[in-house]
């Protein structure tokens, strides 16, 4: 598994059409095989930062398997609008987790 996270600043005026945009995109992510799950968070202190935070099972099933198939898209063009306000979007492996029982 890999986790995407993508870092926005959006400003206020914005705010909630991002968070629009990825209610509709989560449709695609949710048909997507490769999507295990995602989430969209916004900052507490700071409210202009947002992380999108996808988990996918593995870099291959989202570069190639995702991006390469039918949803991508008409994802991409619900997140488009917003592609210049990403201040970074990496992948990383999870190396450990721990949750309470």
């Amino acid at each position: 598994m890999v986790v995407e996270d993508i870092r926005y600043d959006i400003p206020s005026e914005r705010a909630e059409a991002l968070l629009e945009a990825y209610r509709l995109a989560g449709e695609h992510l949710r048909a997507s095989s490769h999507c295990l799950r995602y989430e969209v968070t916004r900052g507490a202190e700071e409210p202009r930062h947002f992380i999108v935070r996808i988990e996918w099972d593995s870099l291959e099933g989202h570069l190639q398997g995702f991006r390469g198939g039918g949803s991508f898209p008409a994802f991409l063009a619900l997140v488009r609008p917003f592609i210049a306000d990403i201040q970074e979007m990496k992948h990383y492996r999870v190396e450990g987790t721990w949750s309470r029982p």
